[in-house]
């Protein structure tokens, strides 16, 4: 079997799971999926600004609006539980959890642990992190000692 540790920062959609349980072909895939609530994840200017640079302008006035800190960690536990609950709907076996601190360094150990053979990065873009490489796929690259696919999420 396959073991891919997914790193996520919103609920998967049906797209995104379609995607990833057919990215190997036939082969059997176990996910270990992390999510980071969004409102810890970056500051809220960088977020703004990939928001401008997608256009988005409804959306980067309303970045200083989500939640933080410990009103992030429900909405992130009930989108961790339906992106598990959609994996398993599509016959792959799946567990995780929402990681609030330090996540590469829990990414690094949940690849040891779960003796994973890859890591997908599954995020919007981050163009401001990305052109400076500390977005979690550039910075992942350099810790964990195993592929790192980055892939962007579909949008609803």
């Amino acid at each position: 079997m396959f073991t891919s540790v997914l790193m996520i920062e919103k609920p998967l959609t049906g797209e995104d799971v379609e995607f990833l349980t057919t990215l190997h072909g036939d082969e059997e895939v176990s996910f270990v999926v992390l999510m980071q609530p969004r409102g810890d994840q970056a500051d809220v200017l960088l977020r703004a600004i990939d928001d401008v640079a997608l256009g988005e302008l409804k959306e980067a006035v309303r970045e200083g609006d989500e939640p933080e800190g410990a009103d992030a960690k429900a909405p992130a536990e009930r989108g961790l539980a339906v992106s598990l609950a959609a994996l398993r709907a599509a016959g792959c076996d799946a567990r995780g959890q929402v990681v609030e601190d330090h996540p590469l360094a829990r990414l690094k150990d949940m690849v040891e642990e779960a003796g994973a053979d890859e890591v997908i990065v599954l995020t919007e873009p981050h163009y401001v992190e990305e052109f400076f490489h500390r977005d979690w796929a550039s910075r992942a690259r350099h810790k964990v000692g195993v592929p790192v696919l980055k892939l962007f999420a579909h949008n609803e």
